[in-house]
């Protein structure tokens, strides 16, 4: 059995307390969704310096979830990669949903499956495709 985590926050990462999961109630991997970071996002203000900045910075709401979640991902990644090494890299994952919005269109599910690998730039993590009718070749193809 492997336990995931199914809740991501910067709170959680920055705390302390996912470093403790990992340590000392075995978790081995964190799952996240637009869900997730939304509840994040507005639940705390773990994130209010960075809001503010890219508000200032004039950045776009979607561009600006982006660069959040990624960067949430890749430093929970950072925290499970000893998990990753140590298991072969069958636990120790962290994962991310392509915009749920793009699922019925694969070229674009392609294009935002692979900007995300690079902007996380981390081999612990899992990108998400939905499982639609355009989503499956993108599956094939990413």
């Amino acid at each position: 059995m492997a336990i995931w985590l199914d809740d991501l926050s910067r709170s959680r990462i920055t705390s302390g307390n996912l470093a403790h999961l990992i340590r000392e109630r075995h978790v081995v991997g964190v799952t996240t969704n637009p869900t997730i970071f939304q509840k994040a996002i507005s639940a705390g203000d773990g994130y209010l310096d960075q809001l503010r900045d890219l508000a200032t910075r004039g950045v776009a709401v979607d561009e600006a979830i982006r660069m959040i979640t990624t960067a949430d991902v890749r430093a929970a990644a950072d925290l499970l990669r000893p998990t990753f090494e140590a298991s072969g890299g069958t636990d120790g994952r962290v994962s991310i949903e392509v915009d749920p919005r793009l699922a019925h269109h694969t070229a674009a599910t392609v294009a935002e499956a692979k900007q995300l690998a690079w902007l996380v730039d981390r081999d612990n993590v899992f990108i998400k495709i939905p499982a639609t009718l355009a989503g499956l070749p993108a599956i094939s193809e990413v």
